[in-house]
């Protein structure tokens, strides 16, 4: 499993609710999974602190051109389970790192 995440630069992404109105998210992590070769991404809702717990929402997503991409709702559970390890693996190693 590859791992990105660049501790000096913010990624975001925007996303439109049910009303259309378009919400910015920072991305927390992108990995892909070796065995299968799809990719994933954990994101937050930009607005809220630091301070605030923090409702991660994850997705599969495909790459489109050069920067271009689709996100996907993850319906699996077997996908599920593997994102959420991930993602404890990853929270485990920041804090490492702090």
């Amino acid at each position: 499993m590859s791992h990105e995440h660049d501790h000096e630069e913010i990624e975001y992404v925007v996303i439109p609710d049910e009303d259309g109105n378009e919400e910015q998210y920072e991305v927390l992590y992108k990995f892909e999974v070796d065995e299968t070769g799809k990719k994933y991404m954990l994101i937050v809702p930009a607005e809220e602190t630091d301070d605030e717990e923090q409702e991660v929402l994850a997705f599969r997503y495909e790459e489109e051109g050069e920067d271009g991409f689709t996100l996907y709702t993850i319906d699996n559970d077997d996908e599920w389970d593997l994102v959420e390890e991930a993602f404890n693996t990853f929270a485990l190693s920041d804090e490492d790192e702090k």
